[in-house]
């Protein structure tokens, strides 16, 4: 076991073979990237107030402030304690179980393999290119997910989810107010649930999608950008159910007064759009409002 505390700008190498890594911090930046090298290491570039503790345990790798736990994060609140702030950045082995808390700070994790974990009480995360089991929960930070092929689960009582270029077999996603926009492209069927109480949803399919479609909203509208499904309520709860091809992949979106739209990605510039081959329907987009 090793352990040191850092109180000014440094970087450090370990040698030591790296399994798990726990960040957290308040206020600042973390920054976190999966590498194809063996060692990992850590810069500390800006530090102001209570030195961060850094450890090395049989290889888990922790960078935290020792007053600040992973358990009941986020309810930790004490604001005096928030008068603190670092700029972490960490190379580690890309199959490296990941776990980072953030209070106040921003996120930033990449290239990782191994399952990720981000809790944040404020402050945006960015996740990229990760391939492992994916989880996020935040009080009000808002989470990104570029190119995310592992599954995702998020959890949010404010902030807003945004997926771009998701391919992963499954989505699941809550919030009470934020809102929740879902760009997928997947390789496979996919399983996507997601529910908010007054956020905005909006999911993006491929044409042509495979999918079973059930979206239920109690008082907001339903967009549909797809003939093959159908929207059911003149007035109050408005329901969209229907198959797109095969229906192999699962989509539901549930809302008590956002609303929910179900756009369609245009076909890529190398492929053609199927309906111009029948010629049904060229060059146009169909879109029901209710």
């Amino acid at each position: 076991m090793s352990e040191s505390s850092v109180a000014e700008p440094t970087k450090l190498t370990f040698d030591a073979p790296v399994h798990e890594l726990h960040v957290r911090i308040v206020n600042g930046t973390v920054n976190v990237v999966g590498t194809d090298e063996g060692s990992a290491r850590l810069e500390v570039s800006e530090i102001d107030g209570p030195p961060l503790v850094v450890t090395q345990r049989d290889g888990t790798l922790t960078v935290a402030y020792d007053d600040l736990p992973w358990k009941g994060f986020l309810k930790w609140l004490d604001r005096k304690g928030w008068r603190r702030s670092a700029v972490v950045s960490l190379a580690v082995p890309a199959r490296t179980r990941v776990e980072v808390g953030v209070v106040g700070a921003g996120a930033v994790v990449s290239g990782i393999r191994g399952p990720a974990a981000v809790k944040g009480v404020a402050g945006d995360t960015t996740l990229v290119a990760l391939s492992g089991p994916v989880r996020a929960d935040t009080v009000s930070g808002n989470v990104e997910a570029q190119s995310v092929t592992g599954d995702l689960r998020f959890a949010s009582v404010s902030g807003d989810l945004t997926v771009v270029e998701g391919s992963g077999s499954s989505v699941r996603a809550d919030t009470v107010s934020g809102s929740m926009i879902v760009d997928l492209d997947p390789d496979g069927p996919t399983d996507v649930r997601l529910t908010s109480v007054s956020g905005e949803i909006a999911i993006r399919l491929p044409y042509p999608a495979d999918a079973e479609v059930e979206a239920n909203t109690a008082s907001g509208a339903i967009s549909n950008a797809f003939d093959d499904l159908r929207v059911r309520g003149q007035w109050g709860a408005h329901k969209l159910t229907g198959r797109l091809g095969a229906g192999s992949g699962k989509l539901r979106a549930t809302t008590v007064s956002g609303s929910i739209a179900l756009l369609r990605r245009p076909p890529g510039e190398d492929e053609p759009d199927p309906r111009d081959a029948s010629g049904d329907n060229a060059g146009t987009t169909d879109k029901k409002v209710l």
